[in-house]
């Protein structure tokens, strides 16, 4: 009897054991802390959905009135919804994207967080409604540098209509739709709102821009400043990204000084006048882009430009009626280590000056001499020279303030005690010319009558030479010149460095048919491919015009463009190992576009070099002691890892503990 309950016992604890053990097995997996909010596993037993009142109040407006739980992030209550992070970055979501994307961002999300519910199922949202949202939107958190929420995944919490999905933003659509309906038609137009904005509002707008018109624009950052902004540039392109054969590259850079802010609006109302014009067919506009490279930095120095904008204060006291107000002439001109960007690039026109005598010698492409690096280089400097010398640029303009003038190199007298002496560069028709186009086309610039902020340019036509005016080294218009193809003129754009806000629109008036000229006119003088017997092109080869003393190089492709004037010339192509080949070329004066002068190189036994000057750095050499790279890298923690300052909106969510959201992080 006692061994039969002995076995009794044991057989009931084993079937107690299997049944445990069946339990645990069918169980679903242990989470991981974090793995449950990124949608890796289940918290538990999913629950039977039942349909319930939407009763979140962001989320009131969806074009349906029931909802379950648990959610589709497997939230088992309204109040778990609203504690959670996804539901706060719903709420805040208008203000952090200053009113873009709103609210689609937020209908969207409310299809994850709220999902339809029709007769005790789930419906869940379009995954083709996600994708056009997302494309749309994306370049508003990447201008704030946020990551796109994982609850906004498409692929993930998305199906496709074969599905039976619905469109959350269809009332939306339809509501939009009546109130255009309602417009008066109008003929279609580009809009601008002319005002300023902050660094992180313009790299949203660069960044939309790029999206609204991906198939011809992009964006791309050339290095950090000291503050670790980024330094972006938008390009205009038929073929983003891409140096096309024959297609000339133009840059446009504004606010080098922090206060001088006109350019720095001017370039950004032009990147979205471009795009929208673009859209439209506006011909003229579409001609530009598909046949020219553009690439325009709005802000070179945007530390600066947040001490000057700090400094401007709105009046609203009724007895005075100042309004706009700024209070410093030269806060902010500088960067954030103080050095002024545009007395920081080597100074090669004194290596100019010093070598003229010499009859081989020629102004271009000079090396940058070792000695320079001991020296203070701002890393904004560092990032532009970098820039220029990676991409074959034909022409330039660097927007400033505090004059009403174009100036052109060179920028330092050719004597240093001269602080005002006529100091010309071998190309200075051609420069004269690139710096009238500018004036003539701007309404004022070129007028005798025009108010000046002391000088008197009008009897010049609005131009000067730089060194003429007055005399300063390490220039960025100088260094274009003296060590890439570069043509750069330097545009002051009037007197005030920063217009009051409604003078916006009329100095973009003034300076968009200028800024328009500029660019086309890089389409003049001449260009060509210069090849082997083969039909290879020839990297590096130089385009020499008898009388001028300054010499282009191919690009990668053997490509080249030689800003010159009408008139005979006689050019002649030339590389180390081919012979040269000399032509005699004419070009009208009427002609609006640039001739075409290829040329074929033989292969040829070098002859000794018979240049007798002294030996300088080979151009080649950049940065020989590689002390300046630290600025593209990011900064590593005491571990290793990177340690990057948290972004401006990271204090929004730090009341969760545990929970932030780090998925938002871009770099988590």
């Amino acid at each position: 009897m006692h061994v039969g309950y002995k076995r009794m016992e044991m057989n009931s604890l084993v079937f107690a054991f299997n049944i445990l053990a069946t339990v645990v097995w069918c169980a679903p997996p242990r989470c991981e802390p974090g793995d449950e909010i990124l949608g890796r596993c289940k918290g538990g037993a999913l629950e039977q959905p039942e349909c319930a009142e939407i009763e979140l109040s962001y989320c009131d407006d969806m074009p349906y009135e029931k909802t379950t739980f648990p959610n589709t992030l497997e939230h088992r209550s309204r109040q778990e919804v609203e504690m959670g992070p996804e539901y706060l970055l719903l709420s805040v979501i208008h203000s952090l994207l200053k009113g873009e994307c709103s609210p689609d961002i937020r209908m969207l999300g409310c299809s994850v967080l709220v999902p339809r519910c029709d007769t005790g199922a789930v419906v869940k949202p379009c995954r083709s409604t996600c994708e056009a949202v997302r494309k749309s939107c994306a370049h508003a958190f990447e201008g704030i540098d946020m990551a796109w929420p994982y609850f906004l995944d498409c692929d993930r919490f998305f199906v496709s209509d074969q599905e039976g999905c619905y469109d959350p933003l269809v009332m939306l659509r339809a509501s939009q739709e009546t109130a255009l309906a309602r417009m008066s038609p109008e003929e279609p137009s580009t809009i601008i709102q002319f005002t300023y904005q902050s660094n992180a509002q313009m790299i949203n707008v660069l960044k939309k821009t790029a999206s609204k018109c991906s198939d011809v624009a992009r964006t791309y950052s050339i290095g950090r400043s000291v503050e670790g902004k980024d330094l972006l540039v938008i390009e205009f392109s038929d073929n983003p990204g891409q140096h096309d054969l024959l297609e000339p590259e133009v840059k446009l850079i504004a606010n080098m000084h922090g206060n001088e802010v006109l350019g720095r609006q001017l370039l950004i109302y032009l990147t979205q006048y471009l795009c929208s014009e673009y859209l439209l067919g506006n011909h003229r506009i579409q001609t530009l882009i598909n046949n020219t490279r553009i690439h325009i930095f709005p802000s070179m120095n945007p530390d600066g430009y947040d001490l000057a904008a700090a400094e401007v204060e709105d009046n609203s006291d009724p007895e005075h009626q100042e309004g706009h107000v700024y209070n410093g002439w030269t806060s902010g001109r500088a960067n954030a280590q103080n050095i002024d960007l545009n007395r920081n690039f080597p100074d090669l026109t004194s290596i100019a000056y010093s070598r003229r005598r010499n009859k081989r010698y020629r102004t271009d492409h000079i090396p940058i001499p070792d000695s320079y690096w001991f020296g203070k280089v701002a890393p904004e400097t560092y990032a532009v020279m970098k820039w220029i010398r990676s991409i074959p640029f034909v022409q330039s303009a660097s927007l400033h303030g505090g004059e009403l003038v174009v100036s052109y190199p060179y920028d330092f007298s050719k004597h240093p005690l001269e602080e005002k002496m006529f100091s010309p560069t071998p190309d200075e028709q051609a420069f004269k010319q690139l710096a009238r186009t500018y004036a003539d086309a701007h309404t004022t610039m070129a007028d005798n009558d025009t108010d000046r902020c002391g000088a008197s340019f009008g009897r010049k036509g609005g131009i000067i030479n730089g060194a003429l005016w007055y005399s300063f080294a390490g220039g960025m218009s100088d260094f274009n010149y003296l060590h890439t193809n570069c043509f750069e003129i330097t545009v002051e754009l009037g007197c005030d460095k920063f217009p009051a806000e409604e003078e916006l629109y009329t100095e973009w008036k003034r300076n968009k048919e200028a800024l328009l000229s500029f660019m086309e006119s890089v389409h003049r003088g001449i260009k060509g491919i210069v090849k082997d017997e083969h039909g290879n092109g020839i990297k590096g080869a130089s385009i020499s015009i008898r009388g001028i003393r300054h010499d282009i190089r191919t690009a990668e492709d053997g490509d080249y463009w030689r800003l010159v004037n009408s008139g005979v010339h006689i050019l002649t192509a030339s590389a180390p190992g081919y012979t040269k080949v000399m032509k005699k070329v004419f070009l009208p004066a009427q002609m609006q576009k640039a001739g075409r002068v290829d040329f074929v190189l033989k292969k040829a036994v070098l002859e000794p070099d018979q240049v007798d000057f002294p030996a300088m750095d080979t151009y080649d050499r950049f940065d020989p002691y590689n002390q300046f790279e630290r600025y593209s890298l990011s900064e590593l923690g005491e571990n290793g890892e990177d340690r990057q300052e948290k972004p401006w909106w990271w204090g929004y969510f730090t009341q969760f503990g545990e929970s932030t959201p780090t998925w938002l992080l871009r770099s988590y």
